[in-house]
């Protein structure tokens, strides 16, 4: 009997490269995520630094509406230990304050606009600007230039102390108190003192502007103070 052979031929499978594919669309995966990750560590770090910056702001303003009230209470008495200025020409001895030493000019942070100016103010339409406004809406604002602008020359400004006593406008921190000088900010906190009275009730409005470590940040806050008046 003869028994007929054939070829020996292997069995073979149809593939495809499924390998190749798979790892790509897993790199893919996997880089998106990382970068989801990045960005969102990178937004929460940008957040929290923000949110310091603020802080330190507002805590600089809040330095100097303290520091306001200190001065409202001098009246003569020299120069106080470490300050700058004295206020013995502004509040002679055994005097309080009184209105003649507030003016529309804003002498040494002391400012003071007749009530009928108050009332028909309109920001929007830059009308009777209050010393307060920002500059850059206020046709005679008395803060020291726009936050980004060059340093104060009054005393105890961001470039350093200076002599300059007779100046017109905001009042840095410590001029006539001798408060300390803050560190980690960009710029010194200043205020503006407003003479408000309505009949027998007289008081004062104090606003103050901090700024944070970067000088764009910054925080004005305003409180009223009714100091003895005599």
């Amino acid at each position: 009997m003869r028994r007929s052979t054939f070829p020996y031929r292997p069995f073979k499978r149809l593939t495809r490269g499924v390998a190749l594919p798979l790892v790509l669309v897993f790199l893919l995966v996997i880089t998106i995520l990382g970068t989801l990750g990045i960005r969102h560590a990178t937004t929460s770090e940008a957040l929290s630094r923000n949110q310091l910056d603020y802080e330190v702001a507002r805590q600089a303003a809040e330095a100097a509406l303290r520091d306001a009230e200190r001065d409202l209470l001098l009246s003569g008495g020299g120069l106080m230990p470490n300050a700058l200025c004295p206020r013995n020409d502004d509040r002679p001895l055994a005097s309080a304050l009184r209105a003649p030493n507030f003016d529309t000019s804003c002498p040494r942070g002391q400012c003071r606009y007749e009530l009928s100016y108050y009332d028909s103010s309109n920001y929007a339409t830059v009308t009777n600007p209050e010393p307060w406004w920002p500059t850059i809406n206020s046709k005679n604002g008395r803060w020291e230039g726009n936050p980004a602008g060059p340093a104060s020359t009054k005393p105890s400004d961001a470039a350093g102390p200076n002599t300059n006593c007779t100046f017109e406008g905001s009042v840095p921190l410590g001029t006539f108190t001798g408060v300390a000088r803050l560190a980690g900010v960009a710029r010194q906190p200043e205020y503006l003192t407003e003479y408000l009275a309505r009949g027998d009730d007289k008081i004062m409005r104090i606003t103050a502007r901090g700024f944070g470590a970067d000088v764009n940040t910054e925080v004005v806050m305003q409180t009223y103070f009714r100091p003895f008046l005599r």
